[in-house]
């Protein structure tokens, strides 16, 4: 992890772990790190992530694990597994993973717009 700017940090994600990146992630997100840290304040922190296509996911989660949507119509629920959604966009994992960790309240579709992928 580097600091580039004030608020933003540039994490490699190169043989690194889903689940550790993104506790690490939602760590920066929220502002823990930070001395001023309060729950209900937003720290405005971005974060940019490189090689994300060289993450590491443990065990058979990228055969086995799905994700459920729901079109909204009966019989509409869609389970599409890891694999497929790791092919197309990588990036769109280890957002699910972060938002599964962050607080559900107004501020976590903020925090989740500052994550950069290059």
């Amino acid at each position: 992890m580097e600091n580039v700017d004030k608020n933003t940090f540039v994490i490699d994600a190169d043989g690194k772990i889903l689940g550790r990146l993104a506790t690490e992630i939602v760590s920066i997100l929220r502002g823990k790190n930070s001395p001023d840290f309060m729950p209900n304040k937003d720290s405005e922190n971005y974060v940019i992530i490189k090689n994300i296509e060289k993450i590491v996911v443990t065990g058979n989660k990228m055969q086995d694990k799905t994700y459920f949507h729901h079109t909204g119509y009966l019989g509409g629920d869609k389970h599409i597994p890891m694999k497929t959604i790791f092919e197309k966009n990588p990036g769109e994992i280890l957002k699910k993973a972060v938002s599964g960790m962050l607080p559900k309240n107004r501020l976590r579709d903020k925090q989740l717009k500052r994550i950069k992928f290059e």
